[in-house]
């Protein structure tokens, strides 16, 4: 029987507090070595403050946190030196070129030069980056600067890669191919950790995750299990012009559906069988400006759990 791994991150009634504010509150969470382990949630929940005092840049005001089994108060350098971060904000050296970001941020970590240079040229190809090798940062597009801010926090080959909404502002072809890479990564044994206030990417990328609202931590799960626990197979978007026409279809929903929410621009009907609920509206005689039927997500429990989308 092989021994048990101790987690990687472990958080324990972990707190963070500006003012009378609190952003973080008392959460539990662990990171096993090896998994891709996600914070969804809106914006404002407490995901990036979370990551932050994982990454040893911002105190605990509250709490236990052990990171690759050290103290971040006390080992905070040496946290910092196995750990590969990409920030909400690219913090690129613009004026430099693509490689000249690579071989300065190496040497923050006090690499050798052949192996910062040889460090460079693998993740330049990994990231799709070497024909831009000798390229200005600055007038690079949004997709290609976020490409080489994850290939910067290669450098160091870290044992743990934090990404704080790696793909936000990106297009969808953009936000793909990083999907792409970071599976490459996990494959290599990298653990990862990401925030993210996108159910898709969560659904992508994590293996396990935890929702947070308003700095606590209101589930937690494999996605799959998540979306089994508190939502239903299928659900019916239905839209219609007017509130009044909105209003109207409610009472023969409640006999097909197993829940139903009532939003501003919609109606959301959480059903075993979403046809069985297309053929009802049509039955009663409504007529929607649009009804599609749709697998349920981690949007949807997050709806459930809290009252309000990841968009509010």
């Amino acid at each position: 029987m092989s021994p048990v791994s101790a987690p990687l991150i472990e958080g324990r009634q972990l707190r963070k507090q500006f003012g009378s504010f609190v952003a973080v509150d008392d959460i539990d969470f662990q990171v096993e070595p090896g998994e891709a382990f996600g914070f969804l949630g809106p914006n404002g929940a407490g995901k990036t403050s979370t990551m932050r005092m994982i990454a040893c840049v911002s105190p605990l005001s509250g709490g236990t946190l052990r990171v690759l089994g050290m103290d971040p108060k006390a080992d905070g350098p040496a946290i910092r030196a196995r750990l590969g971060v990409v920030p909400q904000e690219d913090s690129l050296d613009t004026e430099l070129s693509v490689f000249d970001n690579l071989l300065i941020y190496g040497r923050y970590f006090d690499m050798p030069r052949p192996l910062i240079r040889e460090r460079a040229n693998e993740l330049l190809d990994f990231m799709h980056l070497t024909d831009r090798r000798d390229d200005l940062v600055d007038p690079l597009s949004g997709g290609m600067k976020r490409r080489l801010t994850i290939a910067r926090a290669l450098v160091n080959q870290p044992e743990v890669l934090l990404l704080d909404e790696p793909t936000t502002g990106l297009d969808p072809q953009a936000r793909h191919h990083l999907w792409e890479r970071f599976y490459q990564l996990k494959r290599t044994g990298v653990t990862i950790v990401l925030t993210t206030h996108y159910m898709d990417e969560a659904e992508q990328l994590c293996d396990r995750l935890v929702i947070m609202d308003d700095g606590r931590i209101v589930a937690e799960g494999s996605p799959r299990d998540l979306i089994a626990q508190h939502s239903t197979r299928e659900v019916v978007e239905i839209r219609f012009t007017t509130p009044e026409e909105r209003d109207a279809v409610l009472p023969c929903l409640v006999k097909v559906a197993q829940r139903i929410e009532a939003l501003t621009d919609r109606v959301l009907v959480y059903a075993t069988d979403g046809e069985i609920v297309a053929k009802a509206v049509e039955e009663d005689g409504h007529h929607p400006e649009s009804l599609y039927v749709r697998r349920s997500t981690l949007e949807d429990v997050f709806l459930i759990l809290t009252g309000r989308t990841l968009d509010d």
